[in-house]
């Protein structure tokens, strides 16, 4: 192989933004993991932000999830909320404190200001590679944890958001949210 392949690129940005992190002094004390928890919360919305939500979009098993949360809780950055409906369930709700981090923290700085360089190149990459991200999800299968705006499920009602999946109003905020129920629309052939 003599060229560099997207594969290597990708990789190669996946690597840049763990030493940043790990580098970064706001993240002495927190594990990558509960980092990758901590984002994926602070996008998805009320039907995704359980335990399970998050193990499925980390891919990660249900006990490192839940040792990752709780240290999480311990550090006072999520608290756990019972689901009003399924005394079961709970819901993972971010703290100020870890809303103010992440503020702090995202988009990482050499990011962002590589993409600012780009100019209008760097907004045509980011929708290639969500263009990207959505064939390979689609090929591979796999749960797309798409934003509910763009599901085939989502809908307007009155001029609000709706759900179709779950047939529940939603607020206009929830439709820039990732959802773990996310489908993409049917393709027409």
């Amino acid at each position: 192989m003599t060229g560099t392949t997207l594969f290597d690129l990708l990789e190669r940005f996946s690597s840049l933004s763990r030493i940043w992190f790990r580098q970064h002094p706001l993240l002495a004390e927190m594990q990558p993991i509960q980092l990758s928890a901590l984002m994926y919360l602070a996008r998805c919305n009320h039907y995704s932000n359980t335990p399970l939500g998050v193990t499925d979009y980390l891919g990660l098993t249900k006990g490192t999830v839940s040792q990752s949360l709780k240290a999480l809780e311990a550090k006072e950055l999520i608290v756990k909320v019972q689901d009003a409906r399924d005394k079961r369930s709970v819901h993972l709700q971010l703290t100020d404190a870890a809303r103010s981090l992440l503020e702090a923290l995202l988009p990482p700085a050499f990011l962002a200001e590589g993409e600012a360089r780009m100019g209008a190149r760097g907004a045509q990459l980011e929708t290639l590679l969500g263009e990207l991200l959505c064939e390979v999800q689609r090929s591979a299968d796999v749960p797309s944890f798409g934003l509910c705006r763009s599901c085939r499920f989502h809908q307007q009602v009155d001029d609000l958001p709706f759900c179709g999946l779950t047939q529940e109003p939603l607020a206009p905020s929830d439709a820039k949210l990732i959802c773990r129920e996310h489908q993409a629309p049917e393709v027409a052939a």
